[in-house]
């Protein structure tokens, strides 16, 4: 009797369908005092969208349909297996040579904008146009707008690969248990003047809120899992990344939680606040940051302008190639609390926050490799004078938030817990 219960037991989990999970997640609604994003009205998504607006997406033209082009009508979207955005209406991959048109290829793109011939002009003529042309092939399959009042959960092992999902001026949007990798551009430009070198610039950040109110991003995974920028060339002496950022909270966005998420493998994470000049963001980009993983992040994880951000119980992997971890630029306001970061040896504390224009970082309850240390304090006796002092009065402190553990408790439930697939 006990062999046949056993088998029987064996026979439902193998029965059980493909995509179930442990608990229905799709009506759930951020909870009240979970960050900036429960302010106010909160955060439901489309926890009210009646049957006929619950839709479960295999591909590309389903998850098309499903969005219906970034209407507000409540909606749920149910994300299964792997959907690829590079893809046609047929479900067929399309590679970057398949958007290429007007004779562009990368040859006569570089041989045209050569510094050494070109010079430091912005790239106009033939070449620029074509790759201008097919970037925009790509960006009508690629970008993925999402409107107002939507939920999109994946389902067990769901992936949304080479695709930009962008909340474009809406409110109410819930983001979670999805793995978003490989946002990819196929045609970088060149912008000769950028950083007195010249640098490649490109389009796509997996997740970008701009203008969006109201939203939740909980259990995440961001990477460029598929084409690591590390492995693209060299051109112009300068890296040629096929990725802008992971996640991007810009254009006068407001009352954000992004929980329980993982970013890893990138370069430039997260940007909040896309410029020193933004008077409208002012007053705006208010975003919590709760029991996230930086793992392999190289800068801006975050780097804030404007914004009045809660940092608490998140947990850093640093590992070579690290810039910077928190950037403190014009205005900003950011209250970091019982973050843990891992470094190697030759990364120091000190290493840690950058400054641009930022006058005040407020940290408490760091540790640095197990040691607590005053990230404050160390910027300020270590930055050889190239960055202006901060103090710690970032004008405002934090009333929205769960529960904050101390950074020793919080670093080991976030290597456990945090990213998609993760949801007790």
């Amino acid at each position: 009797m006990r062999h046949i219960a056993v088998a029987a037991g064996m026979l439902g989990l193998l029965c059980a369908p493909a995509h179930a999970e442990a608990r229905e997640i799709d009506r759930d609604t951020l909870p009240a005092g979970d960050g900036w994003a429960s302010y106010g009205a909160g955060t439901t998504g489309g926890a009210a969208a009646d049957d006929a607006h619950v839709h479960t997406v295999t591909d590309r033209a389903g998850l098309v349909r499903a969005l219906d082009s970034g209407s507000d009508t409540p909606k749920i979207i149910r994300i299964a297996g792997t959907v690829d955005a590079n893809s046609d209406d047929d479900g067929d991959h399309l590679d970057c040579a398949d958007y290429a048109t007007g004779g562009y290829s990368l040859k006569k793109y570089l041989a045209a904008y050569d510094p050494r011939s070109w010079g430091s002009a912005k790239p106009s003529g033939p070449q620029e146009e074509a790759r201008k042309a097919s970037a925009a092939r790509q960006a009508e399959r690629v970008v993925l707008p999402v409107g107002s009042n939507t939920t999109i959960v994946g389902l067990r092992g769901a992936v949304l690969k080479g695709a930009s999902l962008q909340v474009r001026n809406a409110d109410n949007v819930i983001v979670r248990n999805l793995d978003l990798r490989d946002a990819y551009d196929c045609f970088p430009v060149w912008q000769p003047n950028t950083g007195g070198l010249g640098d490649w610039k490109t389009a796509y950040d997996n997740l970008w809120l701009t203008g969006a109110t109201h939203v939740w991003i909980d259990h995440v995974t961001a990477s460029d899992k598929g084409h690591p920028d590390e492995a693209e060339p060299t051109y112009f002496a300068r890296n040629y990344l096929r990725h802008d950022g992971l996640l991007d909270i810009t254009n006068g966005s407001d009352l954000v939680t992004v929980s329980w998420s993982r970013f890893t493998g990138h370069d430039k994470a997260i940007l909040i606040g896309n410029g020193d000049t933004v008077a409208g963001d002012r007053g705006k980009l208010r975003v919590t940051l709760h029991h996230n993983a930086f793992d392999s992040i190289a800068q801006r994880a975050p780097r804030v302008r404007f914004g009045q951000v809660h940092l608490y119980n998140n947990r850093y992997e640093v590992t070579d190639g690290h810039r910077y971890s928190l950037g403190v630029s014009t205005e900003s306001g950011i209250h970091a609390e019982n973050n843990a970061f891992h470094t190697p040896g030759h990364v120091e504390a000190a290493d840690l926050v950058k400054s641009w224009n930022g006058t005040a970082l407020h940290q408490s309850g760091t540790l640095f490799n197990g040691y607590p240390v005053d990230l404050l304090a160390i910027h300020n006796a270590y930055n050889g004078g190239s960055e202006r002092d901060l103090t710690a009065d970032v004008g405002w402190t934090p009333t929205l938030h769960t529960k904050i553990d101390s950074a020793a408790v919080a670093d080991r439930e976030v290597a456990h817990g945090a990213g998609a697939g993760r949801i007790p």
